[in-house]
């Protein structure tokens, strides 16, 4: 089996196919290579968060870090960043090495976990504690709040902020031995309780929690917090471009902060350049504008509960914006990185139109997808003039553009489908497809003219009677003009199939927007319609079928590959052939 949902581009991941753009993060690496910055390394990361599947939105930061690095011959680290186990599991962590492949992109050695570097964490904030830069702190989660202050005011000194050295470091190793309950002491930094900018305010560095995490288990119950491990795994890994999205920006001063003041030599001594001839430079922040996409909500806390209370049918429910649910439904791995491309990298966040990453599936799908024909209510039509075991075997090519791609034979019997849509006894003006007495082109094949329209005891059209122009196949009928072009699937040799119809899961452009207290009222009604009964033409089932399809006039679709079964298959709608939100 074909299959056209998979992407394979080379060992570091860089499209060849992917027109790529300069922006300011390409232009900073290129003038950090000039001046041998860090010995003419580029090695970025991709760090996520173990506690949800990946969305469109990580996609760009994928895409990002890993082209910049292949670009420039460097090197893109996978790391875990999994400081908070309460929410993080291996399902996450498999669904993100698998989605990261399927985009077509390949991390430098073996995928990496800021708990491996627990042990260097937990001596590093030993060392800020010796030089009177971290102290614990009894004050609650409630109180550290209070203390803060606020974008108006400054805060205040945590009555533990003067306590010994010594002190501090045997609290810290009694956290460590669990000696303590859930929330009792935290590490807090010691910056500035009167900084304009509030993450300075002595953050929290670690926190005790008694509970297992999936890589080390039950070694830890103190938990290093993520703006303190982040720096540090940055710096271990020899990380020399630490690309974040803009949220981050505020915290920059602090990873600055924590590497500054620690040991130099400490961190290399510890680091993946610890035995290397380069010079060893701290790596640096920089930030640009995180996708955000209209018609869609990206926030875990809003997908997670979406799914826990069957808003929608798991993670990759095909609806989801996430990059498992996109690729069920259809979206390949170039549409997405054209798109994020397309999209570009600014330093201002933005909100990019939903039919910028639709056009971008239905440009990829139109020159790839090869076409076939289903009909989705069926409507009989006998043509009169064959035989009821007739049988002819017609040819078509399964691209109008694509040679390479090779044709298929569609069965013409006696009896076939057309959709319902394509009659009408009583036309329309305009109506250019079947009506009685009128004539039409069946794809690929011949003129048909209707001569009968057969009805039920209930005055509903229940079949059609046609004859056959047999002097049309493959050109135009003599002294006559048909317009019409329908298509159709043979009654007998046709398998039946269930086809759902996708559309955007929210009906406003904002659904996050302030003035709406739930985003349920945004649901859209039709984002998802089942229709039984539809029947493909045969080779959509063979040996040699493809995973993606043009369905033709219909749109694009491809094969669920979780819900079919062999005599059961299921199509997922991905996009129909035009805009249909157009204003």
């Amino acid at each position: 089996m074909n299959d056209s949902n998979t992407d394979n581009s080379g060992d570091s991941g860089a499209n060849p196919d992917t027109k790529v753009s300069s922006n300011f993060i390409r232009n900073k690496i290129a003038q950090d290579l000039a001046d041998n910055k860090h010995g003419g390394r580029v090695h970025t990361r991709f760090p996520p968060e173990p506690n949800g599947f990946l969305h469109i939105g990580h996609a760009k930061s994928i895409c990002l870090n890993f082209t910049v690095a292949a670009e420039n011959g460097g090197l893109c680290n996978l790391r875990f960043d999994d400081t908070n186990p309460a929410k993080e599991s291996q399902e996450f962590v498999n669904s993100i090495e698998e989605n990261i492949r399927w985009l077509g992109f390949n991390w430098n050695g073996d995928a990496r976990y800021s708990s491996s570097y627990f042990d260097a964490l937990y001596e590093f904030a030993v060392q800020l504690i010796g030089k009177n830069l971290a102290y614990v702190c009894s004050l609650s989660a409630e109180e550290a709040r209070e203390y803060r202050g606020s974008l108006t005011e400054p805060g205040r000194n945590s009555p533990d902020r003067d306590r010994s050295i010594e002190d501090n470091v045997d609290l810290l190793k009694r956290m460590k031995e669990g000696e303590f309950e859930d929330g009792s002491y935290s590490l807090r930094a010691k910056i500035d309780m009167a900084s304009p900018n509030i993450t300075l305010r002595d953050p929290v560095f670690y926190r005790i929690r008694h509970i297992a995490h999936h890589q080390t288990g039950d070694k830890w119950c103190i938990y290093p917090t993520y703006d303190y491990t982040h720096c540090i795994s940055d710096a271990i890994e020899g990380i020399t471009h630490s690309l974040c999205t803009l949220e981050f920006e505020e915290h920059r001063p602090l990873y600055n902060w924590i590497l500054e003041k620690l040991d130099l030599d400490s961190i290399k001594s510890v680091s993946d350049l610890a035995d290397s001839e380069f010079d060893y430079v701290l790596p640096e922040q920089t930030e640009f504008a995180k996708l955000k996409l209209n018609y869609t909500i990206m926030g875990k806390r809003t997908l997670r509960e979406m799914v826990e209370t069957n808003v929608v049918d798991g993670w990759d429910d095909p609806r989801m914006p996430t990059l498992a649910g996109m690729r069920r439904r259809g979206f390949s791995p170039a549409s997405i990185r054209n798109f994020c491309e397309s999209v570009g990298v600014a330093r201002s966040d933005s909100v990019v139109d939903m039919a910028m990453l639709e056009h971008a599936i239905r440009d990829d799908l139109d020159k790839n997808a090869p076409r076939a024909m289903c009909v989705m209510n069926p409507l009989k039509v006998v043509l009169t003039e064959l035989e009821a075991d007739a049988e002819e075997s017609l040819e078509m090519s399964n691209h109008p553009k694509l040679e390479e791609m090779g044709k298929r034979v569609l069965p013409l019997t006696r009896e076939i489908l057309i959709d319902r849509s394509d009659f009408e006894e009583i036309p329309p003006a305009g109506f250019k497809r079947l009506i009685p007495g009128g004539e039409v082109r069946l794809r690929g094949a011949y003129v048909i003219r209707c001569d009968e329209v057969v009805k039920n005891s209930e005055g509903e059209v229940e079949e059609l009677h046609c004859s056959i122009d047999r002097n049309t196949l493959g050109k135009k009928p003599e002294g006559r003009k048909v317009k019409g072009v329908i298509h159709w699937v043979s009654a007998s040799k046709g398998v039946p199939v269930t086809v759902r119809l996708y559309d955007r899961l929210f009906n406003v452009e904002n659904p996050e927007s302030k003035k709406i207290e739930d985003y349920r009222e945004c649901l859209n009604p039709d984002s998802l319609t089942v229709l039984e009964g539809c029947v493909v033409e045969p080779s959509v089932c063979g040996e040699n079928s493809f995973n993606s399809y043009q369905f033709e006039r219909e749109g694009y679709f491809c094969r669920d590959e979780i819900d079919s079964i062999e005599d059961k298959l299921v199509f997922n709608r991905t996009i129909t052939l035009r805009d249909s939100w157009a204003s």
